[in-house]
């Protein structure tokens, strides 16, 4: 155990450098929205543009700066007067702001683009920051592409802006370049050697080209950073930045050998998460760390019966603590009796020898075709198998008229089998899946919201599947419901039936199971 705890403070530059990413461009309103979810989330610095850029970049700057008071703005620019004037104008209303001042260091950088040689670089760097000095206290500093800078260069530029009244040195790695030990020692050397370098606070900006953002930020932290620049999600040019998902659950679950912890609420993430990829148009990965939709479900039997015996065994983190409510169990091919079961209890059926022979027999040979079994269709085995059916609701037949030139319309007929009837509806939408949303809703009557829609593509080619994930809520719970097939707007249909039928479940039951 550390003999103390340092807190690292969170910079967020989503809305500035993650919105740098080819087709991730937010309106002025979007970023307001996100600026708020991050203040929720509990970041303590926000970087919301980039304000000299255009005007639509100035006016989400001045909002965000207006908006909330309980967070540190930062108004980014290059090493120019116009850029800083533009920076301290769109802050100006912030309760707490920082200017945060570049330009590149590399000769790299200087050479083929600034066409500067390092004494004139290092004049404008010292100019600059007494410049913005006189409007803001806090000034940070980063000379860009630092670790494909000499090192005696990147010290002369950093007493030379500290001289001027920098606060806060950032050393980037601005192409993802370094190794882990190679970024720490850069820390440990420009505190070391830069006369005043004990004054100032030190902070750290990854890019991911060889993977090595989170891996480069925690060795920063390591070499005395109290600062790490993140995205959301790890959104940024090329391959992103540092994720700060990735970043604090690190620093979170290995705190005791880390010694250092943030001020980030996990609760939070995964909400942060989604809005930033909806806003973004970006999809989170499969298996992105701490977000993706596998990062805690398990196919695998093995894993599926430790993890029903205890989460811990293939578990390091608590999904529930970081606002992830979903199921820890997928079925598939490699998945076991002991998941069949889980699952099937989960619906208050409970499954013994033959019946659970049986079903896992049939539930086999569907996973072979397909790689995973929806919810839908183990229910369709179990009501076959004991013959009883167990869904409450089931779609027995859909229409869907779409075109460019009418309206979308769908109409579609459920069979309630607790009243033992039909119920058939129509409805309008903006699209064809929203319509059959919008006709099954009618045709169920419980409150139940429809949350989210995720569509992924299963294979290629022209016999092609969909895969369809709803989540609804009802009584304050979630619920998922999945479903494939070739027409997608069909998949999302039986998908979003499905998640009605746990919600109906989850009312009705209590306490009572039933049993076969």
């Amino acid at each position: 155990m550390s003999p103390f705890m340092r807190n690292i403070r969170i910079f967020d530059t989503t809305l500035r450098d993650g919105e740098q990413a080819p087709g991730a461009t937010l309106s002025p309103e979007q970023k307001i929205v996100i600026a708020g979810q991050l203040v929720k989330l509990g970041v303590d610095i926000i970087e919301p543009g980039f304000p000299v850029s255009s005007p639509g970049e100035f006016a989400a700057v001045q909002a965000i700066s207006r908006a909330y008071p309980q967070v540190e703005i930062c108004g980014f620019a290059r090493a120019v007067r116009g850029d800083i004037d533009a920076a301290v104008q769109a802050t100006r209303d912030a309760e707490r702001r920082r200017l945060h001042l570049f330009i590149s260091s590399s000769d790299i950088h200087l050479n083929h683009q600034l066409r500067k040689s390092r004494e004139e670089v290092a004049a404008i760097a010292r100019e600059m920051v007494a410049y913005a000095k006189q409007y803001v206290e806090e000034i940070e500093f980063t000379p860009m592409d630092a670790t494909r800078s000499g090192i005696d260069f990147v010290v002369e530029m950093v007493e030379a802006v500290i001289a001027e009244g920098a606060t806060i040195i950032n050393l980037p790695d601005t192409v993802g370049y370094a190794l882990p030990e190679e970024y720490g020692n850069l820390f440990r050397s420009v505190r070391s050697q830069a006369r005043g370098g004990e004054r100032v606070q030190y902070s750290a900006h990854c890019h991911n080209d060889l993977g090595l953002a989170v891996a480069n930020s925690l060795a920063a932290v390591a070499a005395g950073a109290t600062q790490v620049e993140v995205t959301v999600g790890g959104i940024g040019e090329r391959t992103g930045n540092c994720a700060l998902e990735e970043l604090v659950m690190a620093l979170d679950t290995r705190q005791s050998a880390i010694g250092a912890k943030t001020g980030i609420r996990p609760e939070e993430i995964y909400e942060t998460s989604r809005m930033v990829s909806r806003a973004m148009h970006f999809p989170i990965a499969y298996n992105k760390p701490i977000v993706g939709r596998n990062a805690f479900q398990h196919e695998s039997g093995i894993h599926q019966d430790g993890l029903i015996k205890n989460r811990s065994t293939y578990e390091i983190m608590d999904p529930e603590k970081l606002g992830i409510s979903r199921s820890m169990i997928i079925l598939g091919k490699h998945s076991g009796r002991h998941a069949i079961k889980h699952r099937a209890a989960e619906y208050g059926v409970e499954l013994a020898g033959p019946e659970l022979e049986k079903v896992y027999e049939e539930f086999k040979k569907t996973a072979d075709r397909q790689k995973i079994v929806t919810d839908d269709q183990l229910l369709q085995m179990i009501g076959e198998t004991l013959e009883q059916p167990q869904e409450a609701y089931k779609l027995i037949d859909m229409q869907v008229v779409a075109g460019s030139q009418r309206a979308r319309v769908a109409s579609v007929t459920l069979l309630d089998r607790k009243q033992g009837k039909e119920v058939s509806c129509s409805a309008i939408g903006g699209g064809p899946v929203e319509a059959a949303i919008r006709c099954i809703s009618q045709a169920i009557p419980y409150a139940i919201e429809f949350e989210d829609l995720e569509l992924h593509s299963m294979s290629s080619g022209e016999q092609a599947h969909g895969e369809a994930v709803v989540t609804v809520s009802h009584g304050g719970k979630t619920f998922r419901g999945t479903s494939m097939e070739q027409d997608i707007v069909l998949a999302a249909a039986q998908a979003y039936v499905s998640a009605c039928n746990q919600a109906v479940f989850a009312a009705e039951k209590g306490d009572r199971i039933l049993h076969a």
